[in-house]
Formats: C-alpha cells, sequence, structure tokens
C-alpha cells in the first residue's frame, strides 16, 4: 500500500509541475508561483483536508479571478483578498456549511466552467499564436478584437509548438496512460526550440531566471481600503474554492467509494489558502483531474498527496533552473486541452434539453463569466436560479374547493371523500397541495376569495403541505380573521405533527383554538356536522322566541 501512494504521488506530482506553470502564467503571476502553490497547499490539504486522496493547487477555474484581482489591486490585493477567503472558508467549515456548498444550482456551475474555460483560451491565444500583446484590454469583445488585429504577425513557428503540444496530449494517453503527455510535450518542444534554435519566445525571455529556492513568508501591508475593495473578490475566491474543491470530493468518492468530510475539506481549503499566499502562492483549490490521477494510480491514504508535495520541493530544487527552457507555445497548447476539458461542451449542450428555467440560468451565468466577471455571474447565477426555483414551486402548490368538479381531479380521493362523507352544502371544504410559502400564499387567499356566499364551516385540508413559513401563517390569520367576519367557523384538518409545532409556536393554533385542528378530514367533517347542527338550533331558537 505505501508503495502504491508513493508511486500515485510522484505520479501526480510530475502531471501537477506544467499544470502549475501554465495556470500562474495565464493568471497573471510569475511561473514559480504556481509550483510554490502546489507545494503548500498540496501538503496542508494532504495532513488536514476532509477527503483521502484529495490534491490541491492551482486550477485554471481560478485563472480569470486572480487575472482580474492582479489587475484591480495588485499582487498585495491578492494576498489580502486570499487570507480572508481563507478565513471565510475556515468559518464555514466550522459552522458547517459544508454541505450547503453542494446546493450550488448545476446549470450556475457549467455556466461558470464554461465562461472561464472561453476566457482561459482567449487569454492564452497571444502565446499559442506567438503574438507580442504586452497588455490585453480587460472587456471580452475588445481583448478578442485586439488579437484579431494582432493575428497578423502570427509566428508559424509557435502555431506548429503549439500543435504539436496538443497532439501529443491527445495521442500519447492512448499508448502510455502512466506518463503525463504534457510532460512529454514539454520535453519534445523544449528539445526542439533549443536545437533547432526556433524562435519561440521561451519563459526565460519574458520573466528571465526563475527563483529556484524555497520562498521565505511575506506578510503584505494591510490598507484599510483596499481591505475592503477586495471583499467581494475574497468571496468569490471563497466560494469558488469550496465549490470546486467539495466536488473534486464527491468525484473521489464516486471513484472509490468513500466519503469525505465536507466541513474539514473547507477548513482545510481554508488553511491551504492562507499559507500559499504568505509564501509567495496564489489561491488553491482541490484540482479533480490530479485527484482522479491520484486514485487511478493506485492512492489508498492522504501519503500520496504527501508524496507528491514533497517531490515537487524537489523538482523545484534540482529541475527548477531548467524551467526557463519551456517555450510559452507549449503551455498555451497544454491550456488549450484544459480550457476543451474545463468546457464541459457536452453537459452544457445537454442542459438545453432541460426545462427553460435551467437554459436561462446557464445562459445568464455563462454570458455574465465572459462579459463581466466571475463574481457578478456566481451571485446573479443563483439568484436568479433561486427565484426561478420559487416560481417553479408556486405554481406546483395548487389549491381548490373539493366540491368544484373542475378540481377535485387534483387529488386521487377528493370526490369519494365528498361523496362518502355526505357533506351539506353548509360546509367547504378547501384543499392545499404543497408548501404553503411567500411565493404560494396569495394564490392561496385569492382561491377562497372565489367562494360565492359565505359557508357556516369552511375546512382547510392541509394533508399534502410539507411546510409552511411565516407568509403561510400569515395568509391563514387573514384567512380567519374574514371567516370571523363572515361569521364561519374555521376548521383545520390533515395537519402533521410537524406542521402543528410551526402553528403553536407562531401562536395561531392558540388563536384558532385547539379544538378546531384535526389530524384526519373524518373528524373534522364530523365536528363541521355538529357546528351545523347548533347553528340550525340557534336559528329555530331564535325564530321562536322572535314575537308574533
Amino acid at each position: 500500500m505505501v508503495l502504491k501512494d508513493l508511486f500515485a504521488g510522484i505520479t501526480v506530482s510530475i502531471v501537477s509541475v506544467p499544470l502549475a506553470l501554465a495556470f500562474a502564467i495565464a493568471s497573471g503571476a510569475r511561473p514559480e508561483q504556481g509550483l510554490y502553490t502546489a507545494i503548500i497547499a498540496g501538503l496542508i490539504v494532504a495532513l488536514f483536508g476532509g477527503s483521502r486522496y484529495q490534491v490541491s493547487g492551482p486550477t485554471g477555474a481560478f485563472v480569470l479571478l486572480i487575472f482580474s484581482t492582479i489587475e484591480k489591486f495588485g499582487f498585495e490585493g491578492l494576498i489580502i483578498a486570499t487570507l480572508l477567503a481563507g478565513v471565510i472558508l475556515i468559518v464555514m467549515g466550522l459552522f458547517r456549511f459544508g454541505a450547503l456548498m453542494k446546493f450550488v444550482p448545476y446549470p450556475v456551475i457549467i455556466g461558470f466552467t464554461s465562461g472561464l474555460a472561453l476566457f482561459l483560451f482567449l487569454n492564452q491565444l497571444p502565446d499559442f499564436l506567438g503574438l507580442k500583446c504586452t497588455s490585453l484590454p480587460k472587456d471580452f469583445f475588445s481583448r478578442f478584437l485586439l488579437i484579431a488585429k494582432e493575428s497578423v504577425h502570427t509566428s508559424p513557428y509557435s502555431v506548429m509548438i503549439a500543435g504539436l503540444t496538443i497532439l501529443i496530449m491527445i495521442v500519447w494517453p492512448r499508448f502510455i496512460k502512466k506518463f503525463p503527455g504534457s510532460l512529454v510535450a514539454i520535453f519534445v518542444t523544449v528539445l526542439l526550440v533549443s536545437f533547432f534554435h526556433l524562435p519561440v519566445e521561451t519563459i526565460q525571455d519574458r520573466f528571465g531566471e526563475i527563483s529556484t529556492a524555497l520562498p521565505s513568508v511575506h506578510f503584505p501591508a494591510l490598507e484599510w481600503n483596499l481591505f475592503v475593495e477586495v471583499i467581494p473578490s475574497a468571496i468569490a475566491i471563497a466560494l469558488l474554492a469550496g465549490i470546486e474543491s467539495l466536488l473534486s470530493a464527491v468525484v473521489a468518492d464516486g471513484m472509490t467509494g468513500t466519503r469525505h468530510n465536507s466541513n474539514g475539506e473547507l477548513i482545510a481549503q481554508g488553511i491551504a489558502n492562507i499559507f500559499s499566499v504568505l509564501f509567495s502562492g496564489i489561491p488553491a483549490t482541490g484540482a479533480i483531474a490530479r485527484t482522479a490521477t491520484n486514485i487511478k494510480n493506485g492512492a489508498h491514504t492522504p501519503v500520496a498527496a504527501l508524496v507528491n508535495a514533497l517531490f515537487l520541493v524537489l523538482i523545484l530544487l534540482i529541475l527548477g533552473q531548467f524551467v526557463v527552457l519551456i517555450p510559452l507555445a507549449t503551455l498555451a497548447g497544454i491550456l488549450t486541452v484544459v480550457a476543451y476539458n474545463m468546457s464541459e461542451w457536452r453537459h452544457f449542450k445537454k442542459l438545453f434539453y432541460s426545462p427553460r428555467r435551467d437554459i436561462a440560468v446557464l445562459l445568464t451565468t455563462f454570458f455574465l463569466t465572459v462579459f463581466t466577471d466571475l463574481i457578478t455571474a456566481i451571485e446573479v447565477g443563483i439568484i436568479l436560479a433561486t427565484l426561478l426555483f420559487v416560481d417553479h414551486a408556486a405554481r406546483t402548490s395548487k389549491t381548490y374547493f373539493l366540491k368544484d368538479p373542475l378540481y377535485c381531479k387534483e387529488s386521487d380521493d377528493s370526490l369519494r371523500d365528498v361523496e362518502e362523507q355526505n357533506i351539506p352544502d353548509e360546509i367547504e371544504i378547501f384543499e392545499v397541495l404543497g408548501p404553503l410559502f411567500f411565493a404560494a400564499a396569495e394564490s392561496f387567499k385569492n382561491t377562497l376569495t372565489t367562494v360565492k356566499r359565505p359557508p357556516k364551516v369552511l375546512i382547510v385540508r392541509l394533508r399534502h403541505v410539507p411546510s409552511i413559513d411565516a407568509s403561510g401563517i400569515r395568509a391563514l390569520e387573514d384567512i380567519l380573521d374574514k371567516s370571523r367576519r363572515d361569521r364561519t367557523v374555521l376548521l383545520l384538518s390533515g395537519v402533521t405533527q410537524a406542521l402543528r409545532k410551526i402553528l403553536e409556536r407562531s401562536g395561531f393554533l392558540c388563536h384558532l383554538g385547539e379544538d378546531r385542528v384535526f389530524s384526519h378530514i373524518d373528524l373534522a367533517v364530523v365536528k363541521a356536522k355538529e357546528i351545523c347542527l347548533e347553528k340550525a338550533g340557534e336559528s329555530l331558537n331564535a325564530v321562536l322566541a322572535t314575537p308574533v
């Protein structure tokens, strides 16, 4: 088992090197910062994570967010935002929000992931084409137009190197799966560029020599104004780190039949992000592809992820000086494959066969990610998904009178109930199907107002009401007040124990009367008939008492 963990860890570290370098450069950071992140975050999550197989480090999902944060606030701003994000993740884990993170709607996840993939592809196109774009505009259209304009200066050598990288990454795994195609592509392209002296820009040409020493701690200068400004970025980093880490943990569970600790994973990711940026790294999260590679290569315990981090240290110290020889077009080719895999285009296409509300959420999140920013996309996507779900839930909640032939068919036994009980005209039974919450409360009250004349007894049947909120209780109170004005007695039937507790706590039962709440319709109908007889007797006595 130890040997399998050792082999898996070494394999993952080999896979991690090109990805860490590529993601760091695409994010606007230095190449070595990607390696620092993979080492520090990988080490901490291996020691404290909630999943036995999780491999943490820089990922493609963070590229847009890191890039925009550095662009707005500089690297000091990114450090402060990530420190704050780490604290948020730790607090979420301590307060057991791990389960809630899984409730992010699927169309939102696919929407922003596909948007990120498109941004990642566009962002590395200059290196793919060998263009000398010193700086790119912030918005998508301007960036695209600039690249299109500069494409007349495309370097065929860069395109050849990037294309060869993609070809190797596609073909190599068909023959040898244990050794990553990305690393093979790096070896081949470095040899080609060096041996034939091809005019292709390398890491050294852009960044100079990179540090091959382990980083020291760097504390940012805390400025209150900057702290406040980076809060939205911090929230987005925390959400993205939490979502992707838990998705990765779920994938690992599916592959191994184990169960992860969501809250423990959030805490570990929070600690990992704090230490990552303090040691000159960038934000990190659980990496789905590297975690899957870890499992496929025989990992059984967190030792494999620990070996991955330690072996990356050796690579940095021993082979770090050769990293500068890697062509940027090679990393662009690697990122093209990553962007394709991130795009989730099959799931994106499949969602178009889903209900229209899911399509609306998907496209809204996708276009906001591309044309605005990830923070806005996630916030609007979740809010829109929630509103559309509430609207759908309100439409599925139905209310009707059992004696109405148009509606009694909604409930299988509603008409039978009416016929068997021989309910007199003075009694109306009103059925509610679905949760009685704020979105359905108004419809509930409006349907009740359609009754032509006030009955002597109104039974509100709640057997199919799983839950009720403050708006639903308020609607019941309004119905009770109206019933008293109309001299109608209000009864409730089908009230479950859970529903009764809610009504008791709200004070509604005290207002209505405990003797007017029943667990079954039969008991409510018996009581209603008694009330009708009492009222009939009172009316007769009143007539007899009237002087002739």
